[in-house]
């Protein structure tokens, strides 16, 4: 990772976000979309590139990290409301207001997802995994549909388009954030640094896994959204499949 990955990271979210403000009517089913794409392509990453590989590491009991990755996101997800699967709800007592355990649910969301973006770091030591990009790639692909659906939401909770977009960059941040974070670790940790990264990837896998199969097993309204959703969940599947290397 280097300085250009982390302003990847970041300004994937605020154009994602942005887009909302130039679009009067945003498409519900193409959101589902994007998020089917999305989700299929974190499954397929996950299941047949960092799994394999954080099990090689460290062998059947890093199993409970990815456990307890699954279920912190059940956790966080009381308090995002499902956000980070593209599900909008605005309540009567949003209204105006700032929802600020949702913000701080999402933001610790997005921060675990950063850390072990370390392991592809150029700017601090070097720490080669060939599935790093991929890892980037994935996370980015699956922060434009939320960073959509937060911008929404708020919006639409009587929140301003200047705190929303501040709010957007707090969201935005997170994930580099983490990264930085990471890289630090990496520098002094030294010897370390192995455990605490398959540790943390294993949290990751577990918050994956929990995302990417909510989306997939969401149902469509109608037979013919089905089958665009169907599309969306192969294309991603297979890039996703064929991603490993990058």
């Amino acid at each position: 990772m280097d300085y250009f990955d982390l302003f990847l990271l970041f300004a994937s979210v605020i154009l994602s976000g942005g887009v909302y403000f130039f679009i009067k009517n945003p498409s519900k089913n193409f959101l589902k979309l994007l998020l089917s794409f999305s989700g299929a392509f974190l499954f397929a990453i996950t299941v047949l590139h960092l799994m394999p590989e954080v099990y090689q590491n460290s062998g059947a009991s890093i199993g409970i990290w990815i456990m307890v990755g699954f279920f912190l996101q059940i956790v966080l997800e009381l308090f995002s409301e499902g956000i980070e699967h593209g599900h909008i709800h605005v309540h009567s007592h949003h209204h105006g207001a700032f929802p600020l355990t949702m913000m701080i649910s999402l933001s610790l969301h997005s921060f675990l997802e950063g850390m072990p973006l370390a392991t592809i770091s150029e700017i601090g030591a070097t720490h080669d995994h060939s599935h790093g990009h991929s890892l980037l790639y994935g996370i980015i692909l699956h922060h434009i549909p939320v960073a959509f659906a937060l911008v929404s939401m708020l919006i639409a909770s009587g929140v301003s388009k200047a705190k929303t977009f501040i709010y957007l960059a707090i969201f935005a941040s997170m994930a580099p954030f983490g990264a930085l974070l990471g890289i630090l670790f990496q520098e002094e940790a030294l010897g370390n640094f192995e455990n605490y990264y398959n540790n943390i990837m294993a949290l990751v896998i577990g918050i994956f896994l929990h995302i990417s199969t909510t989306i997939l097993f969401e149902s469509g309204s109608d037979h013919r959204f089905n089958i665009y959703k169907l599309m969306a969940i192969t294309t991603g599947g297979l890039i996703g499949i064929f991603s490993f290397g990058m």
